[in-house]
């Protein structure tokens, strides 16, 4: 849910493409509360996706790997310009078309200004997506690891941080405390540059029934044993997450054990 654009001045002094960011709202400032304007859940065709998407086309993916991802995720417009973001499954994901239905409705019935939220579906034959809000000026990771002028702003980790920890409250209060491969990746910024947290996560990426991760460096070791996500291994990922937010940096996989002195 990137965008070849960011207007995250409120995270960093400049613009990494070379250009003024536009003015964000102060992060002090608590935006407008409320999710009025965000579409009920629905059934999408897959023409209409192939259409929003243009073809699935490979300038459109905002997914972190691009097309070499397991599972890939595009930006997109509707007929009536809403902006959204589809996450197309590797075909051999979700062989039980009704699992996946039930799961993405129940995603879908969450609504928080904390979260880019669900928006609806596609399950067509062995296609399965799901689209959720555009986020346009893209993940933490990029803002976070990926910076040229200046790093992220303590005001702003500070902001990433909070909004988090009360869109995983939110979810956890909504009976969906499992959470699955959250990294830097899954956060997003929105029009007025508020952290959220991806929809995405809240439906496992299956893999013969199992969920995995993209990035063991926030995995509990009890995970690579089980593959099971559990609420104390989102706890774990949200700490690690923390340590980005202090560090600034990305923890590498192999460097895991040398940060584990920092956890009281």
């Amino acid at each position: 849910m990137g965008c070849e654009c960011s207007k995250l001045s409120a995270c960093c002094s400049g613009s990494e493409y070379g250009e003024a960011a536009p003015e964000a709202q102060d992060v002090e400032n608590e935006e407008k509360p409320g999710v009025d304007n965000v579409p009920v859940f629905c059934e999408y065709s897959i023409e209409t996706l192939r259409t929003a998407t243009s073809g699935f086309a490979m300038e459109n993916i905002v997914s972190e790997h691009g097309e070499k991802a397991p599972n890939v995720v595009y930006k997109g417009k509707l007929e009536n310009q809403f902006r959204i973001a589809v996450k197309r499954f590797n075909r051999s994901a979700w062989p039980d078309a009704r699992q996946f239905l039930e799961e993405a409705r129940a995603v879908g019935q969450l609504r928080n200004r904390r979260l880019a939220n669900l928006l609806g579906c596609c399950c067509e034959g062995d296609e399965r997506l799901l689209v959720a809000e555009y986020m346009p000026n893209d993940t933490l990771a990029k803002h976070l690891f990926h910076w040229e002028t200046q790093p992220m702003k303590w005001a702003m980790r500070l902001r990433v941080a909070l909004h988090i920890a009360e869109a995983l409250e939110y979810c956890t209060s909504k009976e969906r405390a499992l959470y699955h491969d959250l990294n830097a990746y899954r956060i997003v910024f929105d029009d007025d540059v508020n952290p959220r947290l991806s929809c995405f996560g809240l439906m496992k990426n299956s893999r013969d029934g199992r969920s995995y991760s993209t990035n063991l460096a926030f995995t509990p070791p009890e995970y690579l044993r089980t593959g099971r996500v559990t609420p104390e291994s989102v706890m774990y990922s949200f700490g690690t997450l923390l340590l980005d937010l202090l560090s600034g940096k990305h923890i590498p996989p192999s460097h895991v054990s040398s940060f584990l002195w920092l956890v009281p």
